[in-house]
């Protein structure tokens, strides 16, 4: 069976760090992917999806230090819907992406906070960071150009109507 949600969007406002009683950081991110198409009577039409991402341990430090309102990230994760009540004791279900990669895709300088990578999802808590195009292994060739990778948004490109997927 597969479980696996991956999105390329903007936050929405700043990351909110908190630590669970066990003290594991723990961050949440509110991401807007959005579309653009021409409905039947030739009006463009945008939509706007907001996503809730949990990022845990190292990485969810990472996203607080790095990522600001605006930010460009590409998150990859599994969809995971959890049960609460509200203070009436109503049952209330979210349904957020657990993070399993964040990778920050604004080049250095582009964002307000700098533009660092964070890929390393998995890796031990104590490894360090690699800089941005750096790869495991000692390989520095650097990863594609964010320029090379298209628009954040399909919106931001001209004639995206016209694609017929």
């Amino acid at each position: 069976m597969l479980n696996k949600a991956m999105i390329i969007g903007r936050l929405g406002r700043d990351p909110e760090l908190r630590y669970a009683q066990s003290g594991s950081p723990v961050t949440t991110l509110n991401v807007a992917t959005d579309e653009s198409y021409t409905d039947r009577e030739g009006n463009k039409v945008e939509r706007t999806e907001w996503h809730r991402v949990v990022v845990f341990q190292r990485q969810a430090e990472s996203c607080a230090n790095f990522l600001s309102k605006g930010s460009l990230v590409y998150v990859e994760g599994s969809l995971q819907t959890r049960k609460w009540q509200d203070q009436s004791g109503q049952d209330k279900y979210t349904t957020e992406i657990k993070a399993q990669r964040v990778r920050f895709l604004d080049r250095k300088g582009d964002s307000p906070r700098g533009g660092f990578e964070d890929d390393h999802a998995g890796q031990a808590q104590g490894a360090s960071a690699r800089p941005q195009g750096a790869r495991p292994g000692g390989n520095q060739q650097p990863d594609a150009a964010p320029e090379d990778m298209g628009p954040a948004f399909p919106s931001e490109t001209a004639n995206m109507d016209e694609v017929p997927f």
